[in-house]
C-alpha cells in the first residue's frame, strides 16, 4: 500500500516541526511544509500530496482563502488545525463550508501536541484511505475542469459513467451484504415518534448542512444531535445551521427543557442526556465513553425518555460510537436508520450499527431530510 503523502501548512516553525514529527510513521510521509496559504497552493500543485493539514491564521494568505483556492484549482482532502477559541471555531466551520474535511485543535507545547498523536494519525489515515473521499475529490476535480472549460459536460458524464461501471459489481455485492443485515419493519408514523436523535462525527458539519436546513418548519418533536466536537465548536455549528434552517437550531444548555420544532446540538467536550422529565442533563465524564458528546449516551437516553417512541439516526464518522446506544434504543422499540456508506466521509459509525443488526433502513444522505419530513 502506498504511503499517505502529507503537506503540513503552518506559519510557526515549531508547529510545522512538531506536526511533521508526530505524524511521520511507516504509513504516513510528510512530503513538504508551507508557512502560508500562498506557499501551500504552490506546494499542493508541485508535490500532489494525498492530504494537507492547514493552519488558519497565517501571513501573506490565510488558511480559509487557501482552502477555497486549493478546492477550486487542485482539490485534495484538507484537515484544519484550529485554535480552541470562539474565533478559531467560527473560522473552522467556515473552512468546512469551503471544502475542508475535518479539523483538529492545536496545543501550545510539543508535549501537548504529542498527546494528539493518535487522533491525528487516525484521522489522517481514515480520511486518506477512504474510497468515498477519493471519489469526492475526483468528482470535484472533474467539476472544476468542466467549469474552466477544460472538459465538456459530455466528457465529464462519460468519465463518471466509466467510474460507476468499474465500481458497480463491488458496490452491488457490498449493498446486498448490508441489506441482509437490516431488521426490516414498517416505517414509523407520526404517532410513533416523540423525539429524534442523531449521532455523527467526521464529516458531520457538512452532512448536517444537507439535512437540517431541508427539514420542514412544522416538525412536531425535538431533534437532539451528538456531534463529536470540542468546546466552542458546537456553538458555531449551531449558529451556522440556524442561519440556514426553518427550525430553530441552538447549542443545548444544562437543565434546558426540550421543545418541539427545535434542533439541539450537544455542547462540545461534554456528554448529555435527555431525562424522562424532558430536561437535559450535561455530564463531564462517563466511564467507557471516549467521544464527547457520546452518541451512545444520547440514544439510550432518548429511548428512556420516549419509552421507545424515538427515531435514531447514525451518520458519518470514525469508530463505533452510537452502536451500543442504538442497540438499547432498538430493544425499547425505537426505529433506527443509517446514512448509506457511500455518502459518508468515513463510514465507521454507520457500518458498526449495520453490522450489529440493529438498523431498520439505510438511506442516502440526500434523502434523510425527506424521510424525516415524510413521517410528519
Amino acid at each position: 500500500m502506498e504511503k499517505i503523502r502529507v503537506l503540513v501548512v503552518d506559519d510557526s516553525v515549531f508547529m510545522r516541526n512538531a506536526i511533521s514529527k508526530i505524524i511521520s510513521t511507516d504509513e504516513i510521509e510528510v512530503v513538504g511544509t508551507a508557512s502560508n496559504g500562498a506557499e501551500a497552493i504552490e506546494k499542493v500543485k508541485q508535490l500532489n500530496p494525498t492530504l494537507a493539514t492547514m493552519d488558519i491564521e497565517m501571513p501573506v494568505m490565510d488558511g480559509l482563502t487557501a482552502v477555497q483556492r486549493i478546492m477550486e484549482e487542485h482539490p485534495i482532502p484538507i484537515m484544519m488545525l484550529s485554535t480552541l477559541t470562539s474565533e478559531g471555531a467560527d473560522a473552522t466551520i467556515k473552512a468546512l463550508d469551503y471544502g475542508a474535511v475535518d479539523f483538529i485543535t492545536k496545543k501550545a507545547a510539543f508535549a501537548e501536541m504529542n498527546s494528539l498523536k493518535d487522533e491525528l494519525i487516525t484521522k489522517i489515515t481514515s480520511i486518506a484511505r477512504s474510497s468515498n473521499m477519493q471519489n469526492r475529490i475526483r468528482r470535484r476535480s472533474l467539476l472544476n475542469k468542466m467549469n474552466r472549460g477544460e472538459i465538456s459536460h459530455e466528457e465529464m458524464e462519460k468519465i463518471e459513467t466509466q467510474d460507476r461501471l468499474k465500481k458497480k459489481s463491488q458496490a452491488v455485492s457490498q449493498e446486498n451484504e448490508q441489506l441482509s443485515k437490516l431488521r426490516k419493519r414498517t416505517p414509523p408514523k407520526a404517532s410513533d415518534i416523540e423525539v429524534i436523535g442523531i449521532g455523527i462525527s467526521t464529516g458531520g458539519p457538512t452532512a448536517l448542512m444537507q439535512v437540517i436546513p431541508k427539514l420542514k418548519a412544522n416538525i412536531p418533536v425535538p431533534i437532539l444531535i451528538a456531534q463529536h466536537m470540542p468546546q466552542f465548536f458546537t456553538k458555531s455549528l449551531a449558529e451556522r445551521l440556524d442561519s440556514e434552517s426553518k427550525l430553530k437550531v441552538k447549542e443545548i444548555e444544562n437543565n434546558e427543557r426540550v421543545r418541539p420544532g427545535f434542533v439541539y446540538i450537544g455542547q462540545g467536550g461534554h456528554h448529555f442526556k435527555l431525562m424522562r422529565n424532558g430536561l437535559v442533563q450535561i455530564i463531564d465524564n462517563i466511564d467507557g465513553e471516549l467521544y464527547k458528546p457520546s452518541a451512545n449516551i444520547l440514544f439510550e437516553s432518548i429511548g428512556y425518555y420516549s419509552q421507545g417512541k424515538a427515531l435514531g439516526i447514525i451518520m458519518t464518522g470514525m469508530g463505533d460510537d452510537g452502536k451500543n446506544g442504538l442497540s438499547a434504543l432498538a430493544r425499547m422499540g425505537g426505529y433506527i436508520i443509517s446514512q448509506d456508506f457511500e455518502s459518508c466521509i468515513v463510514s465507521g459509525m454507520p457500518s458498526a450499527a449495520v453490522n450489529a443488526g440493529i438498523v431498520n433502513e439505510i438511506i442516502p444522505l440526500g434523502k434523510i431530510a425527506d424521510f424525516i419530513n415524510s413521517i410528519f
